[in-house]
């Protein structure tokens, strides 16, 4: 600032000091004296053409008065006036040089303004060009760093908060382009927490913040060395390159995320594809399996060591039937080709059914009935959910211990009925929880009887009970060991 005001003053002082050598000149050669007027007037709108500001078009329209004052009224070289007319004409030369001087200064301003703004919608045209071609969000950030360094003439980075990998800053660096890991970013993610925080400040750089829809995406870098005043002449032009910037940003955001689930649907479909063709073609060799085998137990004795192996095959078949069956339903569930045929029926009959089935697989397992005072008919596909109620009982056999209990019980409150089963087995590891109802989705914590499970049973569960308008949920149990599961469905208001 000190050097700006030294300048200026040189300029003011250097064209008084000139104009008064023309106006010496011209006396010498007997010129009028209403010249030295017109030429400080003029040395008056010189200063407010190459100095800034109105302060020094003032200074040096008084400058000028009593320069001509000085030099060019009698006496000489002193401020005193012998003749009172000259103070007429200190007036209007004062007045007239105020005013020349202010819409000189006045035209400069309104210029340079314009030059400012052309600038600006240069600069922004230019950045929103390059930033809708670009095609990632690396690129993104290579260009958002050359036009903050290009607006201040300085080197910036820029460090992008939108990837799942730890954040690293790119930075404009004279002509190259230099990729850094930044050790304190979470420092720096702290420091905007404030949602309201914009722009704050360490020993290391001034950080601004990059926002769309009120998350931080990314944080630009000045170098801490950047003068404020600097930063504050062009704050206004650095706040729209950065919003230019974020728009750019939730745009890439947008196109990975529907890249990203159009191949998700894309994968799911080839799976599910898959596994129908594969379950229609291995369902008619299992029903053969099945019946040669149950034939064969009917014309072998207990005692035979041969009737342990039959049965074996026999079980075994079974699974694979059931499980084919499962894949086939959940197909058929995501592609909308069941349709649910909801009638009102009493939960506990349902319930009942698939009890009978799992006691008639599992002879040796007990399962615990709890039923409501009151029934309630509910609006649902029985069959549907008999095989709900019917996976998570076999889920609670395969992971119990013959002496360990199941429970069901059924229930109604707030307009819903509810279906839990419970168990004491082992129970849910907290990586599980979050996960269990995925496809295909296996505990990594145990292995118990691998081959008894893919991951789809707790699938098949949500997708019907979503179907009826419910909902499903599971977790540990809080008064002992063991995991319970519990859904739930609008009840109906009939009684039985």
């Amino acid at each position: 600032m000190e050097r700006f005001k030294g300048k200026n003053l040189l300029k003011t002082a250097g064209i008084l000091a000139g104009a008064t050598l023309v106006g010496t000149g011209f006396r010498e050669l007997l010129f009028p004296e209403t010249n030295n007027v017109v030429i400080y007037i003029f040395a008056v709108l010189l200063t407010a053409r190459f100095t800034s500001g109105y302060l020094w078009g003032l200074i040096s329209s008084i400058a000028a008065v009593l320069c001509y004052n000085y030099f060019f009224t009698a006496p000489y070289h002193t401020l005193a006036v012998n003749d009172p007319s000259y103070f007429v004409t200190f007036v209007i030369m004062v007045i007239t040089a105020v005013m020349t001087s202010a819409l000189t200064t006045k035209g400069k301003l309104l210029k340079e303004k314009a030059e400012e703004n052309a600038s600006v919608s240069r600069i922004l045209y230019d950045l929103s060009s390059r930033l809708s071609d670009a095609a990632d969000m690396e690129n993104i950030m290579i260009l958002a760093s050359e036009s903050v360094g290009a607006l201040f003439q300085t080197e910036a980075g820029c460090i992008c908060f939108t990837g799942e990998a730890e954040p690293f800053s790119i930075w404009k660096c004279g002509d190259g382009i230099k990729k850094r890991k930044e050790e304190n970013w979470e420092k720096i993610r702290e420091g905007f927490r404030n949602p309201e925080e914009e722009c704050w400040k360490d020993k290391n750089a001034w950080y601004y913040a990059v926002r769309g829809h009120g998350r931080l995406l990314a944080v630009m870098e000045l170098p801490a060395d950047t003068e404020w005043h600097q930063i504050h002449k062009k704050e206004k032009l650095l706040f729209s390159v950065i919003e230019n910037i974020a728009l750019a940003m939730e745009r890439i955001q947008i196109i990975t995320e529907r890249m990203r689930d159009r191949e998700k649907m894309e994968q799911e479909r080839y799976r599910a594809n898959l596994l129908r063709s594969i379950s229609h073609d291995i369902r008619t060799p299992l029903s053969g399996i099945m019946g040669t085998s149950e034939m064969l137990l009917s014309m072998t004795e207990e005692t035979d060591r041969r009737y342990d192996m039959i049965q074996g095959i026999y079980h075994d078949a079974d699974w694979l039937k059931e499980l084919v069956e499962n894949i086939l339903s959940l197909t058929r569930l995501q592609d909308g080709k069941i349709h649910v045929n909801k009638e009102m029926e009493a939960l506990e009959e349902v319930a009942a059914c698939a009890v009978e089935r799992i006691e008639k697989a599992s002879p040796d397992r007990e399962i615990q009935i709890t039923l409501p005072e009151e029934f309630y008919l509910v609006p649902m596909d029985g069959k549907l959910i008999q095989q709900v109620i019917t996976n998570l009982l076999t889920n609670a056999v395969k992971h119990t211990k013959k002496e360990e209990k199941i429970e069901l019980i059924i229930g109604y409150e707030n307009d819903r009925a509810t279906v839990t089963v419970r168990d004491e087995g082992e129970g849910l590891a907290d990586t599980d929880v979050p996960n269990v109802f995925q496809m295909f989705y296996t505990s990594k914590e145990r292995a118990a009887d691998v081959k008894r499970g893919i991951g789809l049973g707790l699938t098949i569960c949500k997708t019907i009970v979503e179907a009826h308008g419910g909902g499903i949920a599971g977790r540990n149990r809080t008064d002992r060991r063991g995991a319970e599961f519990t859904f739930w469905l609008p009840a109906g208001e009939e009684r039985l």
